[in-house]
């Protein structure tokens, strides 16, 4: 049975001895050997290096290397030591003395990297045929695009030659072709993961992607790749995201306006995103619909305006002295980045300034955004035909992401009924990278499909991976009058409080009804204790001081202990504060005795 390479299946496997990194190498380059004709790779897999890889981990061992054995695939704008990077454009070429430091950081990790791969020359495009090296070919259908223009990242992964791959994503080049090809596509937050090392398309936009057979998988290497990188002046640490709408029973999620929808008369792929938008609602989401049309007026920017002279600006000097040497339509796209004056790009930045305060206005209704991928798959003859129109239907829901500094990660979301897969795309503000690929991991725990197109079986449970950035948020249960409904839930609503859990206590502690009347008090006993319906809010750490200053004796926040054994800030009460008060234990809580006492005096 061929070797899955999720993550949890691979690292069980050298665990137990399963398979080592040689075998794994040797089983890599026989599957590669099988698809000559996807146009995949421009530096493609070596026997010896990877080999020579191979037997260096195993000399060195597991230990300490999260990644140890995972095989990985890179786009060939971005730079791995010793290895020609190509952009696509042979007479471009050039041999990096280092890696990229996202490559070098995945290296260090344990991770294999097993070849270059194809794209739409110079990140300049969204379907995978704008390369020299060949149109890359759908992982479900030859006839198909593959997407771009990280094409041979995501074919590559889709077909089992890695278990992840690295991409870059301007203007969707690292979600439409996940979307083509059944898998998941993080393009994160701007800034988060280094472009030092990777050949510019437009500078201030770029952010290296990840594509991945699951979100677990892809959430492992963000971690790992993630840096504040000095040597790129565009990097950036990662901040606090808050609260967590990827983990929540319930979360808000925006849908564009029926009217804002383009599926290009595709019914089926129109039908899908239905089903998806259902899917969101039975994970917990409640729905919000979106006017879209600022979005779709931000993404006219990204070609229609004066960002395309940073293409131009990237490889101004080869271009100019051999254009001859581009693909066609790469050279006449690249070369339009020269007209733009500099009236220009400061009247679309006013425009963008504009846009962006209306777009982020969502983010008071909404925790996340989901929207299609891409509206409908072209086949390359269709691409090829019109591959100006074609490629501007494909960037609709993608092309204003980065102008916007949003995060987003694609999904596979089905598939249609000539067996092309459908994704959607959910997004929110940067920084909430995590959020989102919790969100996709439970999403896909409800598909339980295959990823990709050589996986036999749904992505196992895996442990649950660490979260890279911290959420900057504190939990607190609460017993009494600041339950949701209740008369002092507002003191946690306006700090920005968001229900986690309805939950109870251990059963360690007693009530009381304090003799106000308004509040109960929690007190931790020895023995004779009973269980208590709690409520766990969580409320940003920046908040919580003021919080706790309100709260009156005899109350207090201490450590309060969950059924499930956990530990969380919690209400507490001195015992002084319980005398002349009512025991009301039995009640199981505070809504209950509510409950019983207004029926008593009905």
């Amino acid at each position: 049975m061929p070797t899955s390479l999720t993550f949890s299946a691979l690292l069980s496997a050298y665990r137990t001895n399963a398979l080592t990194p040689t075998a794994l190498v040797e089983e890599l380059l026989a599957r590669s050997a099988r698809y000559p004709e996807h146009a995949i790779w421009i530096a493609p897999p070596e026997r010896g290096r990877l080999l020579a890889r191979a037997c260096e981990l195993e000399a060195r061992g597991m230990d300490g290397l999260p990644l140890y054995g995972v095989p990985f695939a890179i786009k060939d704008n971005i730079d791995l030591a010793d290895v020609p990077t190509t952009c696509a454009c042979p007479s471009f070429a050039y041999t990096p003395r280092q890696s990229a430091t996202v490559v070098q950081r995945l290296l260090d990790a344990g991770a294999i990297p097993v070849g270059k791969t194809n794209l739409d020359q110079f990140a300049t495009g969204l379907n995978g045929t704008r390369s020299p090296y060949g149109a890359c070919r759908n992982a479900f259908n030859p006839d198909y695009i593959s997407g771009g223009s990280s094409a041979g990242s995501a074919v590559s992964v889709a077909l089992g030659l890695a278990s992840f791959s690295l991409g870059t994503d301007t203007a969707g080049s690292g979600r439409v072709p996940a979307a083509f090809n059944n898998l998941v596509g993080l393009k994160p937050t701007c800034g988060l993961l280094s472009t030092h090392g990777v050949v510019p398309a437009c500078r201030s936009l770029d952010a290296v992607s990840i594509f991945a057979l699951c979100a677990e998988d892809a959430q492992q290497v963000f971690g790992v790749a993630l840096s504040e990188d000095p040597a790129d002046p565009y990097s950036r640490a990662a901040q606090p995201h808050g609260f967590d709408f990827g983990h929540a029973p319930r979360f808000r999620f925006g849908v564009p306006a029926r009217k804002d929808l383009q599926f290009f008369g595709d019914a089926e792929s129109a039908g899908l995103f239905d089903d998806a938008v259902a899917r969101l609602r039975d994970l917990g989401g409640e729905e919000v619909e979106l006017d879209f049309v600022p979005f779709v007026d931000t993404a006219r920017l990204l070609y229609g305006g004066p960002w395309v002279a940073e293409r131009y600006q990237a490889i101004r000097a080869f271009i100019d002295a051999q254009p001859e040497a581009l693909f066609p339509v790469t050279r006449d796209i690249t070369l339009g980045g020269a007209k733009p004056l500099a009236a220009d790009a400061f009247a679309a930045q006013y425009r963008l300034r504009d846009l962006k305060r209306v777009c982020d206005r969502v983010w008071k209704d909404v925790d996340c955004v989901i929207t299609p991928t891409a509206g409908t798959i072209y086949t390359r003859a269709e691409m090829l035909a019109e591959p100006i129109a074609r490629n501007t239907d494909l960037g609709l829901y993608t092309n204003f992401m980065n102008l916007l500094d949003y995060a987003a990660v694609a999904v596979p979301a089905g598939f249609r009924g000539d067996g092309l897969p459908f994704g959607v795309t959910l997004f929110a503000p940067a920084h909430q990278d995590v959020p989102l690929l919790h969100l996709a991991a439970r999403w896909q725990r409800t598909i339980q499909r295959p990823c990709g197109a050589v996986e036999t079986k749904p992505p196992a449970p895996s442990p649950a991976v660490p979260s890279p950035v911290p959420n900057g948020q504190i939990r607190v249960a609460v017993v009494g009058a600041h339950l949701g409904g209740l008369p002092l839930n507002g003191q946690l609503t306006s700090r920005g409080g968001r229900l986690v859990a309805e939950t109870r206590t251990a059963p360690e502690y007693r009530f009381y009804a304090l003799p106000d009347g308004k509040r109960p008090g929690l007190i931790r006993v020895a023995s004779g204790g009973a269980s208590i319906a709690c409520e766990v809010w969580e409320l940003p750490a920046s908040s919580f001081g003021s919080f706790v200053a309100g709260i009156p004796a005899p109350l207090g926040i201490g450590s309060v202990m969950l059924e499930d054994g956990s530990a969380v800030t919690g209400f507490i009460c001195e015992g002084i504060g319980i005398e002349g008060a009512r025991d009301i234990s039995a009640f199981g809580g505070w809504r209950a005795y509510l409950a019983a006492a207004a029926e008593s005096t009905a």
